[in-house]
């Protein structure tokens, strides 16, 4: 039985892709040990079919983390059994990469998105740089990689000569249970899940909500512009129909989400991340079953052309949003959903994920 050390730089509880990667060697006769790093209390205890291993620092985010986090994870993967590591995005690539030479090892690398391109660097040239030329050093040598989408793969393609596989960010096939919300407000949810961070037009949406009163918007999520969020909700006077719900397990999110009636994926183009950004949110609306509004970009905006579940926002302004907003709810995608649903999961996409473990060298 081949043992994998899988290296992610989070705290294993929502990041869905590496689960389903990691359910799916497991599952298929590979050894799994999961690595990332203890940030903050667990929601719930890791309940997993595979090891996971937190390491505890010191330091939680900044420079500090990151030299901290790839030290120890060195360390880790030196002294650990191994016969193939998987770095997860390319805060991890160095120390496995490193210890690939070192020990003679297979590495896989799998890119969540374009690292390097960020929003969060776009004004910080140094240390978008220190990622460029980890970048530029290490991707031209890899021998197996994978990443969520066409437009990354090609960009990776024409920059380093570097083949990746593309094996999409969607979730396992679900039947639709709702959880009791328990809000005090009776109207339409609109969701937002994910990372409440800039770029994904939060901000813009609670804006849009000044416009749509009869309506509630529930964001499920954390991030860096949260308390911004909530003084720009209070300054809009929205207080009624903005709900943040935090954090919470990918369990709980997929009976949270089919309460809605839309689901929203605006993603500014805040760079090439974001313009080739193909976000998970998108496939748990449609897993879910309630269409889809969002960003007029490339990845996004094939999956709404491919398989009718919504549409594409027209102008990014607040009363325009909100009146695109009440007529896609006139609307009936039900259909277009059900099919969509029963082609775009995990089960299809793992196949790929399993030639390439198979196969790699």
């Amino acid at each position: 039985m081949k043992k994998i050390i899988v290296s992610v730089s989070n705290d294993l509880i929502t990041d869905q892709r590496v689960h389903k990667v990691c359910s799916t060697l497991s599952d298929n006769g590979f050894f799994i040990t999961l690595v990332g790093c203890k940030k903050a209390m667990l929601i719930a205890p890791l309940e997993r079919n595979y090891d996971t291993k937190l390491l505890n620092l010191i330091f939680t985010k900044g420079v500090l983390f990151y030299a901290e986090f790839n030290i120890r994870l060195f360390f880790f993967l030196l002294f650990n059994k191994k016969d193939v590591l998987l770095s997860n995005d390319m805060d991890t690539l160095l120390p496995n990469y490193l210890i690939s030479r070192l020990q003679n090892k297979t590495l896989v690398f799998d890119s969540h998105e374009l690292f390097s391109e960020i929003p969060e660097l776009v004004n910080r040239k140094f240390v978008k740089n220190v990622w460029l030329s980890l970048e530029k050093n290490l991707i031209p040598k890899l021998k197996n990689a994978f990443t969520v989408c066409v437009s990354i793969a090609k960009y990776y393609k024409e920059k380093y000569n570097t083949d990746f596989k593309v094996i999409r960010n969607v979730p396992k096939s679900i039947t639709v249970e709702k959880r009791d919300l328990k809000l005090t407000q009776e109207k339409d949810i609109i969701i937002y899940q994910g990372a409440v961070n800039v770029g994904r037009g939060l901000e813009l949406m609670i804006d849009t909500m000044m416009y749509l009163p009869d309506y509630l918007l529930l964001i499920v999520g954390d991030g860096d512009i949260k308390e911004e969020l909530f003084q720009r909700m209070l300054k809009n006077k929205v207080k009624s129909n903005v709900f943040f719900y935090g954090k919470t397990s990918p369990e709980e999110l997929k009976k949270i989400t089919p309460n809605a009636v839309l689901g929203f994926s605006m993603e500014e183009d805040l760079g090439l991340n974001y313009r080739f950004a193909l976000p998970n949110k998108i496939f748990d609306y449609i897993q879910a079953e309630i269409p889809v509004l969002c960003s007029d970009l490339p990845e996004m905006k094939k999956i709404i052309g491919d398989y009718k579940v919504g549409e594409i926002v027209l102008d990014r302004t607040p009363e325009k949003i909100a009146l695109q907003i009440r007529e896609i709810l006139k609307k009936d995608f039900s259909k277009e959903l059900k099919l969509a649903k029963e082609k775009l999961v995990w089960e299809y996409e793992e196949q790929e994920l399993l030639s390439l473990f198979l196969n790699s060298k």
